[in-house]
């Protein structure tokens, strides 16, 4: 039956559109540690058509499918069985149309996110999402695992900016709604369904991607603050003095921000005696207008001792230094073994919450060191902890997770559920939302095929 059914799907896409044995086994799962592919074959269709006829035989013979994108999840929502085959859209990634006038892209979904950040420069228009993958990460990731990054602040999540798609369901149907438009209060908003879904509900193939003007101008300094109470008054000092032009509020405490500056390749613009440290960006009509707005509210924060010292970038250069030991984070493998945490949880419980962790973490494992960082403006926050063995990963997990619910706050603020923190979903949804998001998938895709083990079983 499997090469049946492998020769079939080899007539639909063609020789160039399935990868077979050692061009399957030699591609990993997703990044940083994942393991090689499983499955017993990677479909590469080349259009939305050949997709459903792909997934429409695949639905008549009760196989499973995985979906990958551009492979930089962090939570094993791409990994594989021997059971599985691979749908991959990385032969779809066309940019379809630029409307000027309506200020939309229109994108096949292996279109990278730079690849859509360069299209829309080029029209002088500007794509807000961003994060440190751009390069490999898909759009159609992008918009199944509803991505963040450092712009969420000001703009939203991909979410916010996805105005229509297409997907094809697990029985080979295509829901096409590629509205252009804003508003579009016409009952269910089915796009919604297929955002943040992870590939379980069908595979997203094209999108209009909302664009916004290019900013004419944009500042960035960084600052010291010696107290986390003094963050949140930053936070709001920032975003009313600069009205509404604050982009970024990217917080590092110390043990991030003195471990990346310790080695060669980073000079500390600031020194790193302080327990935190804000990178603060704006956009705006010009650099003259948004550098002058930025030192006056550096002014204002330094008056209030809200601020302790800081540097207002001069030039491109120095702006992309600033933001390198943000996105360093290769510097953090020092630590290994270590592990990453995508968390959320409200400004006020943060400081409580991280006292708690860092103190059940040095009990259970002495040795342990716990590296912080994140999007504070959005109440997100990465966690990193070395020094604990892989073999302890479940102990580990179950300690930062559980003190999330009491507080609100989240397992996943962007890198979605997957295969990794399935086992802890609990702590952030209840059973009756549990019990919907289960209906839904048993309504769309009931033979359980698509990305089969993410999520929930």
């Amino acid at each position: 039956m499997t090469t049946q059914l492998i020769e079939s799907l080899t007539e639909i896409v063609g020789s160039k559109g399935i990868l077979t044995g050692e061009d399957v086994s030699q591609r990993p799962d997703g990044w940083m540690n994942a393991p090689q592919c499983k499955a017993k074959a990677i479909i590469r269709p080349a259009n939305t058509d050949e997709l459903s006829a792909v997934m429409k035989l695949c639905h008549q013979n009760d196989q499973t499918v995985t979906t990958h994108g551009g492979m930089t999840g962090l939570v094993g929502g791409a990994i594989t069985s021997e059971q599985d085959i691979v749908v991959s859209l990385e032969r779809m990634r066309n940019i379809v149309e630029i409307d000027t006038q309506n200020r939309t892209l229109t994108t096949e979904a292996g279109v990278t996110l730079q690849t859509i950040q360069e299209a829309a420069e080029a029209d002088d228009l500007f794509y807000p999402v961003d994060l440190g993958a751009r390069g490999s990460a898909t759009i159609g990731g992008n918009i199944v695992t509803n991505a963040g990054g450092n712009r969420v602040l000001r703009y939203g999540m991909t979410r916010d900016s996805v105005l229509g798609l297409e997907a094809v369901l697990a029985d080979g149907t295509v829901i096409s709604s590629m509205s252009k438009v804003i508003k579009n209060n016409t009952g269910y908003d089915l796009r919604q369904l297929f955002i943040g879904s992870e590939g379980t509900l069908g595979i997203v193939t094209r999108a209009v991607l909302r664009l916004r003007p290019k900013p004419r101008g944009e500042a960035t300094a960084l600052v010291a603050v010696e107290r986390f109470s003094d963050l949140s008054k930053l936070l709001s000092l920032a975003e009313g003095g600069l009205s509404g032009g604050l982009s970024s509020f990217e917080v590092m405490w110390n043990d991030f921000y003195s471990l990346v500056t310790s080695f060669e390749r980073h000079k500390a613009p600031l020194d790193a005696n302080s327990p935190f440290y804000v990178i603060l960006e704006t956009q705006g009509k010009s650099d003259e207008a948004e550098q002058a707005r930025l030192e006056e509210l550096l002014g204002e924060a330094l008056e209030q001792e809200l601020i302790s010292d800081a540097i207002l970038t001069q030039s491109v250069s120095e702006r992309d230094k600033i933001w390198a030991i943000r996105d360093d984070i290769e510097a953090l493998f020092s630590l290994s073994p270590i592990h990453g945490f995508d968390i959320s949880l409200p400004i006020p419980a943060m400081e409580g919450y991280l006292e708690n962790l860092r103190t059940d973490l040095l009990a259970r494992w002495p040795e342990s060191r716990m590296i912080v960082f994140g999007h504070l403006g959005d109440g997100n926050l990465h966690v990193i902890i070395g020094k604990v063995s892989y073999d302890e990963k479940h102990e580990l997990d179950e300690t930062v997770y559980r003190g999330l619910a009491p507080l609100g706050g989240s397992i996943s603020a962007e890198h979605c559920i997957g295969h990794e923190k399935k086992p802890y979903l609990h702590h952030s949804r209840s059973e009756a939302e549990l019990a919907l998001m289960r209906t839904i998938k048993q309504a769309l895709d009931p033979k359980m095929l698509l990305n089969r083990g993410k999520i929930f079983d």
